[in-house]
């Protein structure tokens, strides 16, 4: 859905794509402890950030068919969503654990739950061959790994397609790789859009024209045309510069393990990629109006 930056940018930027969730001979998330059985994901896990290390603890359970409950708990903070699948229904909190208080998503929350994120995506399967508890685990936990500060933790998603979310599949082809009938040509969408300081959805330096999915990168960056040349690095508020990416209108930090390429998330892609933070307050509307892509959208491939 957003690029990572900085500190984040180590933990998130995992490869995607293969049925397994890994890459083949890769090794096993470090310090996750994983249990998958009929009804139930937990586990614990050790995520590693820039204040040191935090113990996470974890679990995603059928309460009822269609509807799971999760929570992740770390470092006094607890995060808990109750999702209606079926329904495309959600409600999503986070407050202290001492004493119920409301709370807020920090850097350094954001940095645990999105190595959390990278863990549960290279240990579990790939898309729809995980099951319902651990699909929507990892959903959650990359929405949390991606909630700016200024947004309200306690808050009702809900999803429905055509009107919830919009989906772009058709603009990711080749399960979204410059591969095979897709090696040698664009497939652009326009345009990507946002309203901040500068304007509205409506002014051009808001616009991006895209190229969907995993294609090119520089060092962890995105190239963009300027006059007949890719450049490394991010256009700031230019009129509708073509830039291509990692996963590029792709619900999730980096290649999550789902596969959902949506309206809703390509807008917020094109204000994080826009001279904005990930945790911008000018894109919490973006953020927001991509809650439900992420939750409940479904894969593309």
């Amino acid at each position: 859905m957003r690029k990572i930056l900085g500190a984040l940018a180590a933990v998130v930027l995992f490869a995607c794509g293969n049925p397994s969730g890994t890459e083949p001979g890769a090794q096993p998330a470090e310090g996750l402890k994983l249990s998958v059985e009929p009804g139930t994901t937990q586990g614990t896990f050790v995520a590693d950030h820039s204040q040191g290390s935090t113990e996470v603890k974890f679990s995603s359970r059928e309460v009822e068919k269609g509807v799971y409950r999760l929570e992740v708990r770390f470092d006094g903070l607890t995060l808990t969503g109750l999702l209606d699948a079926e329904n495309g229904v959600s409600t999503l909190d986070g407050f202290a654990e001492a004493n119920g208080q409301d709370t807020q998503m920090t850097d350094k929350d954001r940095e645990v739950a999105a190595a959390l994120y990278a863990a549960l995506n290279a240990e579990l399967p790939a898309s729809d061959a995980a099951t319902p508890e651990s699909k929507y685990l990892r959903r959650a936990v990359g929405l949390w790994a991606e909630h700016s500060g200024t947004v309200r933790m306690q808050r009702t998603v809900m999803g429905e397609q055509g009107r919830g979310y919009t989906m772009l599949c058709s603009y990711a082809k080749c399960n979204g790789k410059w591969t095979g009938s897709c090696g040698s040509s664009f497939n652009w969408y326009s345009y990507s859009k946002h309203d901040c300081q500068h304007g509205g959805f409506d002014y051009t330096g808001n616009q991006q024209i895209a190229q969907l999915g995993d294609h090119s990168s520089c060092s962890g960056d995105e190239y963009y045309m300027s006059g007949s040349t890719w450049v490394c690095g991010e256009p700031d508020h230019w009129s509708r510069p073509k830039v291509q990416g990692i996963c590029y209108g792709r619900c999730g930090g980096g290649c999550g393990g789902d596969t959902q390429y949506t309206l809703d998330a390509t807008n917020h892609d094109g204000c994080v990629r826009n001279g904005h933070a990930l945790a911008s307050a000018y894109c919490d509307d973006q953020f927001v109006s991509a809650s439900d892509d992420e939750l409940y959208a479904p894969n593309c491939y």
